[in-house]
């Protein structure tokens, strides 16, 4: 793990194993093990953070949520829940030397045409971008939403 690089986000311990010439962390909202691809240390680190910072239960947090997409299957990163089941937040995440850009954006606002949640996450661990969607419009927050009390 000493060469993914460290991340905007506070530091969290992982559990991880090697397994041939790859190492795996363990993913405690899946309950498996998963290959430890820069990707995946950055959604462990978001949802770490989503976790202790901004208040989710871990219940709520969906990984590859499934969204149906002109015909075509596609998944969303990490969707948080709310109390009815209905997706109150969306995260995209990328690899940290992946640049979070217009396509990162429209990816995100396409998933989110059909989720209608209401806040999307675009991070690549390094930058983070958070906004609400609101009357039709998406407003750049200054940070994370709290969400324990939505």
């Amino acid at each position: 793990m000493s060469e993914l690089p460290n991340l905007n986000f506070p530091p969290i311990r992982l559990q991880a194993r090697r397994r041939g010439g790859t190492v795996e962390v363990w993913d405690p909202i899946r309950g498996v093990y998963l290959v430890l691809t820069p990707e995946e240390w950055v959604r462990q680190h978001l949802i770490a953070y989503l976790v202790s910072h901004c208040g989710a239960q871990p219940l709520r947090i969906v990984e590859e949520y499934a969204v149906p997409l002109n015909g075509q299957p596609q998944r969303a990163d990490v969707v948080v829940v709310d109390d009815d089941g209905r997706p109150l937040l969306l995260a995209e995440c990328k690899a940290p030397e992946v640049a979070i850009n217009k396509q990162t954006l429209a990816q995100a606002v396409r998933y989110n045409s059909v989720l209608q949640a209401r806040y999307i996450i675009l991070t690549n661990g390094l930058k983070h971008y958070c906004c609400r969607y609101r009357e039709g419009r998406y407003e750049q927050l200054r940070a994370f939403p709290r969400l324990d009390g939505c």
